[in-house]
């Protein structure tokens, strides 16, 4: 019976952490096409305190729409812990859409906020949609920047809602 036990744990810690890593290749991929989208993005990279990773949220209504996904947090470069975003939105929407998502934290205290408690951005919080040479005039905003890339689908929107964030570090 303990052989057993043993073995379970070991194979239910094996498939954690090889769906950590593919999470974490899935991310690093998401920032090389952010990259390659926008070269200047880069210094963003370099120089944000920390940054989560959202390579593919799904988004979906008809009056009343949601999104979810999840992806990595990063801080200095390296990958801390798993992040799962939430959505509901309200309004006139009509279609779905896949998106990648990249939130910059300027500074600790952003980061903190961001990994230290069940984080919430307000419907007013905006993202800037991935264009090359986009990221060249992008502002922190509270020590939050969020950029967008659209992956594919095709979404009627005039809502309003906000995204929820949990985060688990490693």
């Amino acid at each position: 019976m303990r052989i057993s036990i043993t073995i379970v744990l070991s194979l239910v810690f094996s498939l954690v952490v090889s769906s950590q890593e593919k999470d974490i290749e899935k991310a690093i991929e998401t920032i090389e096409n952010f990259k390659k989208a926008d070269e200047g993005i880069g210094m963003l990279f370099d120089s944000a305190y920390g940054y989560a990773v959202l390579p593919a949220i799904g988004k979906g209504g008809i009056g009343i729409g949601g999104a979810g996904g999840k992806g990595t947090v990063f801080k200095g470069g390296e990958p801390v812990g798993d992040v799962r975003m939430i959505q509901v939105t309200l309004g006139f929407q009509f279609g779905g859409q896949k998106y990648a998502e990249v939130i910059f934290f300027e500074d600790e205290p952003a980061y903190k906020r961001f990994v230290e408690q069940d984080f919430e951005f307000a419907a007013q919080v905006s993202a800037v949609a991935l264009t090359s040479g986009v990221s060249a005039d992008a502002k922190y905003v509270d020590g939050v920047l969020v950029f967008t890339q659209a992956l594919g689908g095709l979404m009627y929107e005039a809502s309003v809602g906000g995204q929820q964030f949990k985060v688990e570090l490693y």
